[in-house]
């Protein structure tokens, strides 16, 4: 595998790929990690092949494709906080579309385009930042800086804003930001003239859960808000009409007499991922870690911890999805690697199949 530069080991210029053959793995450099990773992808038994990394970003740890999958995304989670756009060109081999880009807040944890801007929650400072997309895909410097505020019962945590996660709903309108040291959900509105967003509204969540992320149900009407700091998933009713957030109920993810429950050591769950059909639920958990599975009920709004399996190492950042719905992957932090899953169909029940060393991994994405 190559890095600052050199060749790719195999696939470079494969063009006419279907939809998930290839990976974009984000790790923390600082922390021993080779940066941004390329994998050809097995899509029947979910295998992982590395064929190109770079470290020409620190600490890619979260990615996001452009909506025509042409350009990669990732954040630099440093205390300066910057982003940096990737063209894809070449798919096996992202080239930086310029020098990264300061997004005026600390620690850029997650990241996400609308097509006009690319959106950024930066943890460190509470905010989100909008940068501009030039034509060709590359960022410039922030129009926007929304400040969060405020902060929760949590001291050591919730001190004052976290903003984790940025998520644009379905219908182009609207963004929903999660913070997780106000307890609560931001939503943002899109200009429709710019694109460019401004303040909207704020639902509270219950005080000191310390929601992380945030999944949208394939129908685009329900909100599944993850908590941090309870090991809770919170139900929300998203109404786009109105931009309106209405939580209406909490689940557990992992069983109360496990680590994070009620009487063990503590639990932080990091990502949820709901199934393309809309049955399922999948969170990881770490502490516990493990991967949960909630069956979701028709309406969305009834979920029920199933199973909890474990995650193919320690600490689990992230959690995702192949698109074809019948794989996962773990991004296993500490323990340095990315466990993969098949996903039994019926119970929606994930059983480990594989697993690659990544050291410091925090992300996976899929083109």
């Amino acid at each position: 595998m190559a890095r600052r530069g050199g060749g790719t080991v195999a696939g470079t210029g494969q063009q006419g790929r279907r939809r998930g053959q290839r990976a974009y793995i984000g790790s923390f450099t600082e922390a021993g990690g080779p940066g941004l990773t390329v994998a050809d992808v097995d899509t029947t038994t979910g295998a992982l092949r590395p064929v190109f990394a770079t470290d020409a970003v620190v600490n890619p740890s979260f990615l996001a494709l452009s909506p025509a999958a042409d350009v990669l995304y990732a954040v630099s989670e440093t205390a300066e906080g910057a982003a940096v756009a990737f063209s894809l060109a070449d798919p096996a081999r992202p080239e930086p579309l310029g020098a990264p880009v300061s997004v005026r807040g600390a620690s850029p944890t997650h990241l996400a385009p609308t097509g006009t801007h690319l959106l950024t929650a930066n943890y460190g400072s509470g905010s989100v930042s909008a940068l501009p997309v030039g034509p060709d895909g590359g960022l410039e410097a922030p129009s926007a800086v929304l400040p969060h505020r405020g902060g929760g019962p949590v001291t050591d945590r919730q001190a004052g804003p976290h903003a984790h996660a940025v998520v644009p709903d379905p219908s182009g309108r609207w963004v929903l930001a999660v913070d997780l040291g106000t307890d609560s959900v931001w939503i943002h509105a899109l200009d429709p003239a710019t694109g460019v967003p401004r303040p909207h509204g704020e639902t509270p969540l219950r005080p000191g859960t310390g929601p992380r992320h945030l999944a949208l149900h394939p129908r685009g009407d329900r909100a599944y808000v993850l908590n941090e700091l309870e090991s809770t998933v919170t139900v929300c009713r998203w109404d786009a009409s109105a931009g309106a957030l209405e939580p209406v109920g909490e689940t557990p993810v992992v069983p109360e007499e496990s680590p994070g429950g009620d009487t063990a050591a503590p639990n932080f769950p990091s990502a949820p991922v709901v199934s393309p059909d809309g049955r399922f639920l999948w969170v990881a958990n770490r502490g516990h870690d493990t991967i949960a599975t909630l069956a979701l009920d028709a309406s969305g709004d009834v979920l029920g911890l199933r199973a909890t399996v474990d995650c193919g190492g320690h600490w689990p950042r992230d959690l995702s999805a192949h698109p074809g719905g019948h794989l996962l992957y773990a991004a296993n932090e500490r323990s340095g690697d990315v466990t993969w899953f098949t996903v039994e169909p019926d119970t929606g029940l994930p059983r480990r199949a594989g697993s690659i060393t990544m050291p410091a991994a925090s992300c996976v994405v899929f083109a």
